[in-house]
């Protein structure tokens, strides 16, 4: 049966401004790279804060009708309480190209990266850091007037995660940097480092609540101030539990899923992101085992993951509607993510059809990027050269714009 969506469906494509802008000089991201062994810059990145327009027209001319990409707190507010109205304009220019072009703008807030500035005032765990996140929401709403898709802070779960990553490098002997997306393997395990854990830790649950006060304080700024359909994007590990271990599955979502989940039943939309799945046992979740089909960030080939995460979120949030706001994988072979990805929504039609409320699919990621300190790892349906920047589509890109033309697949 070939995989079918409604008409109305969003098609499009996702990016982080840190990953694809460059040289966002003031983020707390920026002042940290180059400190660890492995750990490489970000630079001028794919300078995408200057080709913004080219990277949105190869989008819409493939056929795609929505493009989902942040607004950088750290270039908006470079100092507490001093915001850049060129900044702004720079980011309304944006969403007023996307338009133009037909991209329907899904619009992040807050993507893994904050100021300088905050991270040294204690970040999200200083007393006021909802009410100083909240001051900045409220500046951007002016530009985000006719905006329909608002998504407040991106992953919380994992950037909740990254403090308690912070706090293992900081601790250890050794600081060799462990990217978060990149995870180790269980054949490397026994090689790990003490910085290097054999799989990502738990979420820091402290931060976790700050976020989840944060969020709230966004959202009702976005929702006082604007129009937009507004929600948050959580990782989704679709995670499955041996025989035997349904109680400790239980225990880890919660930590690493759930309670920011949970978070957003009263929100409009919820952002699910899932790449792979992974094995939870008696101690845990476990590494994923070598093979060969893993990709480059060492995670398992699992296009099921998307239907695992999506079921799973609709189950846990009661019903919010969900957008697909990041799924795809790192592969330099890029028949495996035509493959990859047909796969993936297949399952995410059937969901569809079991009843589940699904808006859009937006793919991780427009373009090969920074992948938080490490520049092998390539998502994009577009290559770009790092030295002329020029931009070159990968057959995937023609392939899933045949897709949104289409609206189904196979």
């Amino acid at each position: 049966m070939s995989a079918v969506f409604p008409p109305q469906f969003l098609w499009g494509a996702s990016t982080a401004p840190h990953q694809i802008e460059g040289n966002n000089v003031n983020s707390d991201f920026w002042a940290n790279e180059g400190r660890h062994p492995g750990m490489e810059r970000s630079g001028d990145a794919c300078d995408s804060y200057h080709r913004f327009a080219e990277d949105m027209q190869l989008l819409a001319e493939a056929g795609f009708n929505s493009y989902r990409f942040g607004i950088e707190w750290a270039r908006i507010e470079p100092v507490r309480g001093t915001f850049s109205n060129a900044e702004l304009a720079h980011y309304r220019r944006m969403i007023d190209t996307a338009k133009e072009l037909g991209l329907e703008p899904v619009v992040t807030l807050q993507h893994f990266t904050t100021p300088r500035w905050f991270a040294e005032d204690g970040g999200w765990l200083a007393a006021d850091a909802p009410e100083v996140f909240g001051a900045y929401v409220e500046r951007a709403c002016s530009i985000l007037g006719d905006v329909n898709w608002v998504a407040t802070i991106n992953e919380p779960n994992m950037l909740a995660m990254m403090a308690s990553m912070a706090q293992l490098m900081a601790s250890a002997q050794a600081s060799d940097w462990q990217s978060p997306t990149v995870e180790r393997t269980a054949e490397n395990d026994e090689e790990a480092a003490p910085s290097r854990p054999s799989v990502l830790p738990d979420p820091d649950p402290e931060i976790g609540r700050r976020l989840i006060a944060a969020h709230e304080v966004a959202r009702d700024a976005v929702r006082r101030l604007t129009s937009a359909k507004v929600g948050w994007t959580v990782a989704n590990g679709a995670l499955v539990a041996r025989p035997g271990c349904d109680d400790v599955l239980e225990r880890v979502q919660h930590v690493r899923e759930d309670m920011y989940l949970e978070a957003s039943r009263g929100d409009d939309f919820v952002g699910v992101q899932s790449y792979s799945s992974q094995w939870v046992g008696p101690d845990g979740v476990e590494p994923h085992p070598p093979h060969p089909d893993n990709t480059l960030v060492n995670t398992a080939y699992r296009p099921d993951a998307l239907s695992i995460a999506v079921r799973h979120t609709a189950a846990v949030t009661g019903g919010t509607p969900i957008l697909v706001t990041e799924n795809g994988i790192a592969v330099s072979d890029d028949r495996r993510r035509i493959a990859y990805t047909s796969e993936a929504l297949e399952g995410l039609a059937e969901t569809m059809r079991d009843g589940v409320d699904v808006r859009g699919y937006l793919h991780w990621s427009l373009l090969d990027n920074f992948e938080w300190g490490h520049w092998e790892p390539t998502f994009g349906l577009i290559a770009v050269d790092r030295e002329t920047f020029v931009r070159t589509p990968k057959p995937s890109l023609e392939w899933l714009g045949q897709v949104a033309r289409t609206g189904q697949v196979g």
